[in-house]
């Protein structure tokens, strides 16, 4: 009997072990449920893949109107100055885009392609015009697309992406000013699906 007229019984090893395990699954379970809420929050810094990169200047990182697209591989994207005729192939309209480097289909690795000019996926063979729209394969819709955004000295947007899907220019390239000192910026946390926006352009309907 103790002081405070409390007794204390002897503990089994049996229901010692019963409760270090049941200790032990709590302890995992925290660390698990803490683990899962830090990734559905992710906290991306600059640079990072999830998080906004600084390409550069316009003067310095824009591809000229029409070339090859610039490859991005640690940021997971490809750099595309649609000029006027990669626009025409495509249906589509001219600017700056960043096209997500995983093929739409099923996930793997697409290529650019000098003797062809287009995006090829190696796996299954669905094939892009340069500014991702959709040409032929498994693939079901065009590539998709981040954000970009054209930014000041000041930090402020001059033009960025159209990430309203109500708008008619979800999406589309990012117009390029005259202003050569702008800098690029690519969100690869924001993500543009474009769903099957190639079957009204002459695409397949099913």
């Amino acid at each position: 009997m103790t002081d405070s007229g409390m007794q204390f019984r002897n503990v089994s090893r049996r229901e010692f072990l019963n409760y270090v395990w049941v200790g032990s699954l709590a302890i995992f379970m925290a660390a698990s449920g803490g683990a899962m809420l830090a990734f559905a929050m992710p906290r991306f810094k600059e640079g990072e893949f999830g998080g906004t990169f600084t390409v550069g200047t316009l003067a310095e990182k824009l591809p000229s109107p029409d070339s090859p697209p610039v490859s991005y591989p640690d940021l997971r994207f490809w750099l595309v100055n649609v000029g006027p005729q990669e626009a025409a192939k495509g249906g589509g309209k001219e600017g700056l885009l960043a096209a997500y480097k995983v093929c739409v289909h099923l996930g793997c690795l697409y290529a650019w392609v000098d003797s062809t000019v287009r995006f090829e996926c190696p796996c299954h063979g669905s094939k892009y015009q340069e500014d991702g729209t959709y040409i032929e394969g498994p693939a079901p819709r065009d590539l998709d697309r981040f954000a970009v955004q054209l930014v000041d000295a000041n930090g402020e947007v001059v033009a960025q992406t159209v990430t309203d899907k109500n708008s008619p220019d979800y999406g589309a390239p990012v117009p390029i000013p005259a202003d050569t000192s702008l800098t690029i910026k690519v969100d690869t946390g924001a993500k543009i699906d474009l769903g099957k926006q190639y079957f009204y352009r002459g695409g397949p309907a099913a």
